[in-house]
């Protein structure tokens, strides 16, 4: 029976969601074409309908992720961001976390379209981290640069604590040391300058 354009659509959006989640949980090379349409219950060859290549869901899956955190983080406030970021529960939610934090190593093995997803997401990420800790006054190449600064050590941490077994005090020791020392760099709420975020251009 031949499927509505409506279904196809919503079939298609259902790849891209679960590709986001098993990427971010498994890495790109711990996913088959065939476990993805799996885990999203549709069948194996109904894939090259909607895609390419799976490098070309690799992009779109990125881009999805990258999006669904940034809107999750609308509204909080730098500690509040720093505190949920370098977290016990994000270092373990690997499948709903950040796909930076996931894929970033296997990013730069990838192709020119997911490595520009990638860039572009880094781009967003950091504009938001500018706007939340730069102190009143502060000027903006030196704003670029904390941010820089600030969401490395992040992203780092995170990195660095999930490299260790589960069970292990350094995996918990590295995220408290770097969470405090982030914090501690943040200037208080009243002396945030705020900045209108940049309009992003879309990639693909």
């Amino acid at each position: 029976m031949k499927i509505t354009k409506a279904q196809s659509q919503e079939n298609r959006a259902r790849i891209v969601e679960t590709a986001a989640a098993l990427f971010r949980e498994r890495g790109y090379d711990g996913v088959s074409v065939a476990d993805l349409m799996a885990a999203a219950g549709l069948t194996h060859g109904g894939f090259y309908k909607h895609f390419g290549s799976k490098a070309d869901l690799m992009a779109e899956a990125a881009e999805h992720g990258l999006t669904q955190k940034m809107r999750e983080y609308e509204g909080v406030d730098m500690r509040g961001f720093v505190n949920r970021y370098v977290s016990r529960e994000h270092r373990d939610g690997r499948g709903d976390g950040c796909t930076m934090a996931a894929l970033c190593g296997d990013a730069a093995r990838q192709s020119p379209d997911v490595q520009a997803t990638f860039a572009a997401g880094i781009a967003g990420m950091l504009a938001a981290v500018e706007r939340g800790a730069m102190a009143a006054g502060a000027d903006q190449p030196a704003a670029r640069a904390r941010a820089i600064g600030l969401f490395a050590q992040m992203l780092g941490a995170l990195t660095l604590s999930r490299a260790c077994p589960d069970d292990s005090p350094l995996a918990d020791e590295i995220l408290d040391a770097c969470r405090a020392q982030i914090l501690a760099t943040l200037p208080p709420a009243g002396e945030v300058k705020p900045r209108k975020a940049p309009r992003r251009t879309a990639t693909r």
